[in-house]
């Protein structure tokens, strides 16, 4: 059975898709963009801000599942700019550093809204 996920935690989706969908025990949770959900604006100009909100929002949506940081296997993290892998992994590791899913992480040409970073997990109990 599939279960959409929404939450007033995160922003809202910016197109035709659900922030998160379970099936089986598994989420999916679509990529997060350093917005504000409470304002639906870019956070800052910051990247190690930038990752940061895309982690609190994807924080909000594993909660809303009732799941957690450490039910991640995979991430995937979609930078602007190679150079800000060590800044941006930086701070990922506050939120999944014991936890180590499998993960990618690949320069883009552009990231919508042109944030610095997008990311993507997929979570399962």
């Amino acid at each position: 059975m599939k279960r959409i996920i929404n939450t007033v935690n995160a922003p809202a989706a910016l197109g035709p898709y659900s922030q998160a969908i379970e099936v089986n025990g598994t989420l999916y949770v679509s990529g997060q963009i350093p917005f504000v959900p409470a304002t639906m604006t870019l956070v800052s100009e910051c990247v190690e801000e930038q990752t940061k909100q895309s982690l609190e929002n994807i924080g909000a949506i594993l909660k809303e599942a009732g799941y957690d940081f450490k039910d991640v296997v995979k991430a995937t993290v979609f930078i602007k700019d190679m150079n800000d892998f060590t800044k941006i992994n930086g701070v990922y590791e506050k939120y999944l550093g014991d936890v180590k899913p499998a993960r990618a992480c690949v320069e883009v040409a552009r990231l919508p809204k042109d944030v610095k970073v997008e990311i993507e997990v997929i979570a399962v109990k």
